[in-house]
């Protein structure tokens, strides 16, 4: 299986929507662990990046791509 590529402020979907309803999230910090911002309502979450890696569905787009 491939893995996929992303980067610091790609838009991200997860597998599962954020209770507020908003299924894009914005990454904010990368190292072991990766911090990650809901588009909708700002809340940001933190994860071990093996957690990341399975919850990540696709980047949906790019930061280079936003410049």
């Amino acid at each position: 299986m491939e893995r996929k590529t992303y980067k610091l402020h790609d838009i991200v979907m997860m597998k599962k929507p954020h209770p507020c309803g908003v299924n894009e999230m914005e990454i904010i910090r990368m190292g072991m662990d990766i911090r990650i911002k809901c588009t909708g309502c700002k809340h940001s979450i933190l994860m071990p990046r093996s957690e990341f890696e399975k919850k990540l569905k696709k980047v949906l787009r790019s930061a280079e791509t936003a410049e």
